[in-house]
């Protein structure tokens, strides 16, 4: 985790009342999102910095965030957004750094309306999350024919993040289902040579995270 500093963003909040100011500054480890709508939030600080800023995303306050590359927007979660807060102890510290995860509720949705979005894209992984997310009856091994497709039609989009690179996947379930179906009737696609259990590859979320802070 070496210079793990300069991979994180800042979170700015300001609230101006008519008795006072308030300016509130959070370090971000990660990030999701497209432009101005914010899908992912994960701050960390002392107490009352992490409460304020909970209270301002229920709220459904805007936020000035900088990239670790130095760029600037202003971004919010929206409405329904959910707030999950922890403590985090560390070697040295007296206290626990707290730390909060909001999400916005597209992403506590995800998959529907025929929008998927992933911390970062590789097939197995991708095709993994679209076969759960969608409900679709699929194999591991139609992984390269269906993303191949989703690929020629230009359905991934990348999108902003901070400690991941996320992207956007744009393919509904009737979409996804009548791909399949040409490529079993071509003959590209099979269906399983024995019956029962279909084993899917076990995805680890905290190994792709580590694996995306490390680029």
């Amino acid at each position: 985790m070496e210079n793990a500093h300069l991979r994180l963003g800042l979170l700015e909040y300001v609230r101006i009342t008519e008795k006072a100011s308030t300016r509130i500054r959070l370090r971000v480890d990660r990030y999701i999102g497209e432009d101005r709508q914010a899908h992912l939030l994960s701050v960390f600080g002392n107490d009352s910095d992490v409460g304020a800023i909970t209270a301002a995303v229920h709220e459904r306050a805007a936020f000035s965030l900088t990239f670790p590359d130095g760029e600037t927007k202003d971004v919010t979660l929206g409405e329904q957004a959910s707030c999950y807060k922890g403590a985090v102890t560390l070697p040295g510290r007296k206290h626990p750094v707290r730390h909060l995860l909001a999400v916005s509720q597209e992403l506590h949705t995800n998959g529907s309306a025929g929008r998927t979005i992933l911390l970062r894209y590789r097939r197995e992984e991708a095709w993994a999350t679209l076969v759960s997310f969608l409900g679709l009856p699929a194999d591991p091994s139609w992984a390269d024919h269906i993303l191949e497709i989703v690929e020629g039609k230009k359905r991934i989009e990348e999108i902003d993040g901070i400690g991941c690179q996320p992207v956007l996947i744009s393919a509904t379930t009737g979409e996804v289902l009548e791909w399949i179906g040409d490529g079993l009737r071509s003959g590209r696609l099979a269906f399983p040579e024995n019956d029962g259990l279909i084993v899917w590859p076990r995805i680890v979320i905290a190994t792709m995270l580590g694996q995306c802070a490390a680029i």
